[in-house]
This record gives C-alpha cells, structure tokens and sequence, in this order.
C-alpha cells in the first residue's frame, strides 16, 4: 500500500514547486490588480463603481468557491482540479491584459476568481496527501513563503511593470507564471476521498448569492449611503441567504458542501477562525494603501510599492521561520504572537504620521509573515487525512470570505468617512469625490481636503483593526490552550492524526 513517506519521494520538489508557485500567483492577482487599478481606471475610461469590482468580481468568487473547489478536489482528484485552476487564471489573466473595457476586464476577474479557488483548495490538500513528518512541515513551510512572495513583491512588481509597460503587464506575468507551474503539477500525485462525497449544490449557490449580495451592498453603501434601499434591500437579502446557507449544511451533514462535524474540534474552529484577526487588516491595507500613497501622497506607482516593503518583506522572510518556532514552542503562541503584533501596528496606524508610516507597517507584516507559515498545515493537520480536501475548502473559504467582505467593506468605510470630511459639498458629489480617492484619483483643485480626510478615515480604520486583533489573540490564546478537551459526546473522530507544530510533543496529539 503507497504510504504518504513513499508518496513523498516520488516527486516532491516537483508537487511542491507547482503548488508554491501557483499559490505566489494568487496574491499577486489581488495586490498587483490594486497597484495596477487607478492607471487602469483612468486608461479604460471607467466608472467608480465599474472599478470597484475589477477588484471584487475576483474576490467574490475567490471566496465564495474553494469550499466547492475542495469538496471537487477530494471527489474528482486533487491534482486534477490543481491542474483546472492553475490553467484558468493564467488563460484568464492573458484575456485581462488584452481587453478593450472594464466591461470585460470585471468578467474575466469573476472566472479568474473561479480559478484561484480551485488552485487554493487543491494545492494545500495535495500537500497534505502527499508529504509527511519533516518534509510536510518544510512543504507547508514554502507554501507560506509563496503567499508571502506574492504579497511581498506584488506591490513593488506591479509597481516596476505599470510604470515600464502599463497596467496591461501586471496580468501578462500571471499568465507567463501559470505556464511553469502548470508542468510541474502533472507531476504531482493524484488522489481523492473513496467515498466520493455528493456535490452539494444548494450550500454553494446561497453561499456565492448571499457573499455577492453582501459585496454589491458595500459597493452601494459607499456610493449611495449606508441607509439607502439600494444599500439595505441587498443587504437583507445577504442576511437571509447566509441563514439559509447554514441551515442547508446543518440538514445535509456530513454531505455538505461546509462539513459542520470538522468544527467539533476546538483546534480547528481556532485555526479557521485566524483569518478574521490575522489577514483581514493586512490584506486591506495591501488593497487600499496603495491608492493612499498615489492619490493623496503623490508618490509614483513604483515608490507606492517601496513604500510598502517594511509590511510586506516580513511575509516573504518569516514563514518558514514561522514553521520552526511552532514545533519548539506551539502553534498557540505563535499565531497569539502574530495577533499582538498586529494589534500593534494597527494602534499605530491610528495615530502615525504619514512620514513614519513604516513604524506602523512593520509590525503588520512581522505578524501576518509569523501566522502564514503555520495556520494551512494547522488547519488541514487537524482533520483526518481523508478529509484534507473539505478543511483547507473551509479554511480557505473563512480567509477569503473574510478578506473580500473586508476590502469591499473598508472601500465603503474609508468612502463615508473621507466623504464625511468635505463641508459644504452636496452628499453625492463629496461621496463622488471620496470614492475616486479611495481608488487613487484625488481632484488636484480638492487635494488637500481629500487629503486630511483620507488620512483620518485611515486612522479610523486602524483603531478598528487594533480592536479585532487584540479580541483576536485573546481568543486564540483561550482557544488553543492544550488543557481544553473536548465536551461530552463530541469527542474527535477516531481516525484523527497527530497535528504536527501544534505544541510540544506531549501536546502534539489531538482527539
């Protein structure tokens, strides 16, 4: 019988260059895409709101669809759906960089989102069915770099090729990148889960419907206000799918497209849950940080991205460091350490001034760097092997939910209070002019209110994230405790494994 070790020497450079380096191309599809987007906007002739979802056409189904990808992955065969999303975000990006309109350039970005998806849920289940010991802690270890590569140099990358190429190069590299890593994962292992769970095709539409109706309410409450029926029809709705969405999964059980049994686990329920105080703030200000310094800062596309390397360098340097610091202490104190970290730099985010902006980004980064390199082998480590497929679907589907409802949410937000900062215009034309802002095109005869108000909505939007992610490391910290046992009649499957980094070896057995 093939077992995971001899699995691991058949082809493991190969199955992990692949998954690595189509992991990398992902955050640069979200960062590199808010770099490129106020030339864009402005070449392509497009609207605020048309911009706007250049960024959350992809995120949506970024989102909505690695639950889907992940049940399809244990169902169909891992490697098989790898292979699928690798080829459409690159055939998706090359369309991107040659379309006529934001028309098209907001349709691709929603299938290329169909393709990341795919490429995020399968690449960690692949991992996971592939490797073992010491060489999946290292596998998972440069999966984490890769997401850090991609956040690190996609802001300083997009930056270089706007300003040599034009925005058009941005999605030309994703293309070019999707072709290597395509070829290395036909060498990767193929598996799937024999019992071939059912497709649940109800969880997946109430799931996509309710996160794009939650998404066009933020897009309209940062246009029309937080009040307007074309803000609250939308966003009842998503209230209601999302109600229906749970009570679909609780009926279907273990058949569910969102397997509600994995949560029994408390290490697991924690792990998931990380996203919401861990990436939510980072990947915000990787989005919005960026029109900030264009639009109200004055700096080139190039020195945005510069500026920004105090936030991202810590994630391409730390993760792997991330791995070792877990297996001599655990997991609990390393992702409790990145929640205070950011904590940090978000207070201070609050109250720097612009020309110390780094202070508060550095923290930002050491944190998020620290929590990439343990959270996917500590999520898919604390479920049975079979299941590898449905965790990293659930896990991935919490941080991407969480980080699109995040940006298009703090779009809206940073739009109503930089709008709340012009006196004396009319509502809709201040709501216009804090919205071009946001997304990097400040009027030059307004620059300097644009300006103070901006700033403050930033300042704002740090005490906020300060908040969640102190509220963050104390429940991890709680969560996480190895003396919590499960309570009574929801003891852990018995074929769980042992979850590797998750503390001390006394501690590294769960269930």
């Amino acid at each position: 019988m093939t077992t995971p070790n001899s699995r691991s020497r058949d082809g493991y450079w190969a199955t992990v260059g692949a998954v690595g380096g189509a992991s990398a191309m992902l955050p640069f599809s979200v960062t590199g895409a808010a770099v490129a987007l106020p030339t864009m906007a402005a070449h392509l002739d497009a609207s605020v709101g048309a911009a706007q979802w250049m960024l959350n056409a992809f995120n949506i189904t970024f989102a909505a669809l690695p639950l889907a990808a992940g049940a399809l992955a244990d169902r169909l065969g891992r490697r098989r759906v790898l292979l699928t999303g690798i080829a459409l975000v690159g055939a998706l990006s090359l369309l991107i960089a040659l379309a006529p309109s934001m028309a098209v350039v907001d349709a691709a970005r929603a299938v290329q989102g169909c393709g990341a998806a795919a490429v995020l849920a399968s690449g960690a289940a692949v991992l996971a069915h592939s490797t073992a010991g010491r060489r999946r802690q290292l596998a998972f270890g440069i999966l984490g770099t890769s997401f850090g590569t991609g956040l690190a140099v996609g802001p300083l990358a997009a930056g270089a090729l706007v300003e040599a190429a034009g925005w058009r190069a941005v999605f030309l590299l994703v293309a070019a990148g999707s072709v290597p890593a395509w070829l290395l994962a036909t060498r990767a292992p193929e598996s799937r889960n024999p019992e071939r769970p059912r497709f649940d095709l109800a969880g997946l539409l109430c799931f996509t419907a309710g996160l794009a109706a939650l998404s066009y309410a933020l897009v309209r409450a940062g246009a029309a206000g937080w009040t307007a029926p074309g803000t609250l029809l939308p966003l009842g709705g998503a209230v209601l799918l999302v109600v229906l969405f749970g009570a679909v999964e609780l009926r279907l059980a273990g058949r569910a497209m969102f397997d509600v049994r994995l949560f029994r686990r408390p290490e697991f329920l924690a792990v998931v849950c990380q996203p919401f105080t861990v990436t939510l703030g980072f990947v915000v200000l990787l989005v919005h940080l960026p029109a900030y310094l264009q639009g109200v800062g004055g700096r080139s596309v190039l020195a945005s991205g510069l500026l920004l390397l105090p936030m991202t360098a810590p994630v391409l340097l730390l993760p792997l460091v991330a791995g070792r610091l877990a297996a001599a202490t655990s997991v609990r104190a390393v992702l409790t350490a990145a929640s205070v970290l950011i904590a940090a730099g978000a207070l201070l985010l609050a109250v720097v001034r612009f020309d110390a902006l780094w202070s508060a980004l550095l923290p930002f980064g050491a944190g998020v760097g620290l929590a990439f390199g343990v959270m996917d082998n500590a999520a898919v480590g604390t479920v049975p092997v079979e299941h590898a497929g449905a965790a990293a679907g659930i896990f991935n589907t919490m941080r991407i939910a969480g980080e699109s409802v995040a940006v298009s949410g703090a779009a809206a937000l940073l739009t109503t209070l930089t709008a709340a900062r012009l006196p004396g215009l009319p509502p809709g034309e201040a709501a216009h002019l804090a919205g071009r802002a946001v997304q990097g095109q400040v009027d030059a005869a307004r620059r300097a209110a644009l300006a103070e108000g901006f700033t403050g909505a930033l300042h704002t939007l740090g005490l906020l994230l300060a908040v969640l992610s102190a509220l963050g490391a104390v429940l991890t910290y709680v969560a996480l405790d190895p003396r919590r046992t499960p309570r009574t009649g929801e003891a852990a499957p018995s074929s769980a494994r042992p979850v590797e980094g998750l503390g001390p070896a006394r501690e590294r057995f769960v269930g």
